[in-house]
Formats: C-alpha cells, structure tokens, sequence
C-alpha cells in the first residue's frame, strides 16, 4: 500500500485526518460536563466500526457484540482521563486495539489453528451437490453463509497481530499513517507485518480458495451441504448474511476497476463481506450509567 492511500470516506472514523474529529472532541467535552446525549452520540458514531473490526477478529457475531460492548465501557470509564493530547478517535481506537489483542479468544478462535490444519480441514469436507432449487433465494443464502463463514475462519490462521493489521490494511483500507499510530509501531514496521499477512494468507487462498484461483477445486456451492452437516452452517441460526447491511467495499469506497494480481483478488474476496450495522448498545449505555458505582468511579453524571 503506499504511504498516503487512504480512501475510507470522510464518515468513517478511521479515515485519514477525518473532519470527524473536531466533532468528537465536542462531544467529548459536552459528554463531560454531564450530557447523556453526547455520551450516546459518542457511542453511535463508533461503534459500528468497533463492531466490524471485532468480528474479524473474534468471528464469531456473539463474541464481537460482547467485545464491543467492553470496549466502550472501558473507553467511557477512562474518558475523563483523556486529554486531547491526539485525537479522540486515536485515543479510542487504541483502546479497540489494545483489547482485541489481549481478550479472551473467542468460541471458535483456538490458538494452535494453522493454515495447514485449516487446509486439511476443508479437504475432509466433501464435496455435495445442492439440490435442483440451488438458485432459491434461501440456497444463495446458504452458500454465501458457507463462504463468509470458510473465508472469515482462514483469518483466524493468521495470529492476532497479524489479523488485526490485515483486517485493518487490506480489508478496511486504513492508511499506515493511522494504522501505524493505533498499533503504536512504525509506518515501515506495519507496512512489513502487512506485507506478511498479506503472504500467508493469499498463499493459502492461491492455493485453496477457487473464489480467489479458478484452478482450484474447492467451490462453495459444493461445500455447502458439508459445512451445514458439519455444524458449520446452521440453516436456522444464520450469523452472517442475516444481518447483511452492505459490502466492505461501499462502505469504505476505492477503485475497482479490474481485479489483476493476487493481493487484490484476496482482498476483494475479503471487502465483499458484509459491512453490518452494530447491535445497539446505547441502551446497555444507560444502564451502565445509572449505576452509581460506575459514576463514582468515572465522574460522569
């Protein structure tokens, strides 16, 4: 990526010198003179994007919510120790960071998965025809279940480092001018620990994936019937495409003309996941803050 390409819309709190900015820190300030409306706003400018970044990182939509709704509650308990030395958005994405290396992992999230076993485990998925109504609506849902949820899992090959500053380099688009700041390391040091996400995922997509290499053999729609008898994909219990608000791509807008080398079939595989709306946590909100321990602890009123 180079060094200046940021083209997250202006809306997204992770865009490059984001005019956003100025009004989190007015938000900030009326948040801590007391506004519960400002402290709400607060809540619903980000946490959509925390949202998104931690179901890439912990796949699971349970575990991501759960995460999520930490994060803000750790942000909100150390607001009054911000100090508009960088921006807000900085100061509460290196939270997001931070937290998302260091929890607890997730229901599907096993420290030992490794490309080669996550290879091997595909292969033992046969192959399974769908049956003669496959372009139903409910069928396509099916199979773009399967193909979130196979593709969503090889990030988890990846270890944390790693999956984090792929999800935010390649899949988010984010600059290494800010993503350099959240991870606190240098712009060339996040360009290299990019450059080898980049390697081992996309080696492995090369030589697996057939969305990514026609060559290859394995195909969603033929291992559909296996992920869903696997316990994969549970017909009834949709976590992906239930929810489906837009793509990565719409919501972090770039240049798609043609998809030539690698990295970008890899990626844009990737960017077609869904972009989902954040349950909404400004009601957990209020109930954080009517407890009076947490207003002691944080003097927020």
């Amino acid at each position: 990526m180079t060094s200046d390409r940021s083209p997250l819309s202006a809306t997204s709190p992770l865009a490059d010198g984001a005019p956003a900015d100025s009004d989190d820190s007015i938000l900030v300030a009326r948040a801590r003179r007391g506004e519960r409306t400002a402290l709400e706003d607060l809540v619903r400018r980000h946490q959509r994007w925390i949202y998104n970044i931690a179901i890439r990182m912990l796949h699971h939509p349970q575990d991501a919510e759960d995460a999520t709704q930490e994060i803000l509650i750790k942000a909100l308990t150390r607001l009054s120790s911000f100090e508009y030395r960088s921006s807000f958005r900085t100061w509460l994405y290196r939270i997001v960071v931070n937290h998302l290396l260091n929890t607890k992992r997730g229901r599907v999230e096993r420290e030992s998965l490794t490309f080669r076993a996550y290879g091997d485990g595909l292969d033992s998925i046969p192959d399974l025809d769908l049956p003669a109504e496959g372009a139903s609506p409910d069928t396509r849902l099916l199979v773009t279940e399967a193909m979130i949820t196979c593709t969503s899992g090889m990030l988890l090959c990846l270890d944390r480092e790693q999956r984090l500053t792929y999800v935010l380099g390649e899949i988010l688009e984010v600059s290494d001018t800010v993503a350099a700041e959240l991870l606190e390391i240098t712009r060339e040091g996040f360009r290299q620990r990019l450059a080898r996400a980049r390697r081992d995922l996309h080696n492995f997509m090369n030589d697996k994936c057939g969305l990514v290499n026609a060559a290859n053999p394995c195909r969603c729609p033929k291992k559909t019937r296996g992920f869903i008898a696997a316990g994969y994909v549970d017909p009834k219990n949709l976590l992906f495409v239930r929810a489906r608000v837009n793509e990565i791509r719409d919501a972090t807008p770039s240049a798609f003309e043609s998809i030539k080398n690698l990295d970008d079939r890899c990626a844009s595989v990737h960017r077609g996941h869904p972009f989902y709306d954040a349950p909404d946590l400004v009601p957990m909100l209020r109930r954080v803050l009517a407890n009076p321990e947490f207003k002691g602890r944080t003097g927020l009123v």
